[in-house]
Order: C-alpha cells, then structure tokens, then sequence
C-alpha cells in the first residue's frame, strides 16, 4: 500500500471521529501545529521518522510534546500517540492533506488553483471564485500561482480537471496546426 493510500484510510478515519465526538476544525487545526512543529524542528523530525528509533521512544516523545503542549484535542492526541506505535509519523504530511480535502469536500468547498502569467489582484480573483461557484454548485476557494512561462492567460485548475486558456497554449496550437499543413 502507498503512502498515500494509508494517509487516506487514516484521514477518512479521522474525519468522522472528528465530525462524531468533537471539533473537526480543531482537529484541523491541532494536526497542522504538529506537522508545523516537526517541519519547524527538523532534528526532531528527524528523530521521530529514523526507522532506527524505536516506535516506544517515538511515542514517548509525542507524549512528551502533547504533554508540555497541553492544548491539542483529545483526538489528534490520540492519533499521534497511534501513529508513533505504529511507527506510521511519515504518513503526517499526507494525512494532513487528505484530511484538508475531505473536511472541505464535507463541507461543498472545491479547491481551485489558478495560474497566471502576472499576479492576479483580488477583484478578479474573487470574479473567477464566484464564477467558479456558479459552474460547479459548490463554494470554491481559489489559489494563485503565477507562471511568467504563460505569456498570458490562464490555467485553472478545479478539481481534477484542467482548464488552460494561456497564451503559450494558444501558440503550441497554432504551430501544431501550422506544422501539419507544411
């Protein structure tokens, strides 16, 4: 099974302990602050993913974080202290994200990454999140991104689906179109 897939079973799990017996904001919430301490204390990071450190010391450290923090939900508590039994920490990172993207999809909210050629200011990109919307039922929240290899243009991106409408795009088409004809 791929990292992934095993993040995905656990942030499925998750979601709907979070969604029964608490706060799947604060587990959100709780569970970034985590990964952000790892990521913000490489050492210690480090330490909790080496495979030569045993899954006893790794949950003995987590307790120790969850202790001194004193401010994380019961349930994320209880995850952490899983994932260091089972020496399953590497899975934080994904876990996080599919968490993220199940607690939005409970909530009808849609990703959207747009990318331009040149910053898009917020007036447009509050336009392309209401149109977005109106296309797809759902709320969508829009990330930006800027490509200055678009020349012009756009590339959006809902969902699995890819909308490029850039400039650079344009011209390959044109000469594919131009070298079939020669």
């Amino acid at each position: 099974m791929t990292q992934r897939a095993a993040a995905t079973r656990y942030a499925r799990a998750l979601l709907e302990v979070s969604l029964q017996d608490g706060d799947p904001d604060r587990v959100e919430r709780d569970l970034g602050e985590f990964a952000k301490l790892l990521d913000e204390h490489p050492t210690l990071g480090r330490a909790l993913l080496n495979p030569a450190v045993s899954p006893a010391r790794k949950r003995a450290v987590v307790a120790g974080i969850v202790e001194r923090d004193g401010a994380l939900s019961p349930i994320v508590v209880r995850l952490l202290t899983m994932l260091a039994e089972r020496d399953r920490l590497a899975l934080l990172p994904d876990l996080l994200d599919v968490y993220r993207e199940r607690l939005n999809d409970h909530r009808g909210i849609m990703r959207a990454r747009i990318t331009t050629a040149a910053p898009l200011d917020d007036g447009r990109a509050s336009a392309f999140e209401k149109a977005l919307g109106q296309a797809t039922g759902r709320q969508v929240r829009i990330e930006r991104s800027v490509d200055p290899a678009l020349v012009g243009g756009l590339v959006a991106q809902v969902g699995g689906i890819v909308y490029d409408g850039s400039v650079m795009r344009h011209l390959d088409r044109l000469r594919q179109d131009f070298g079939s004809r020669v």
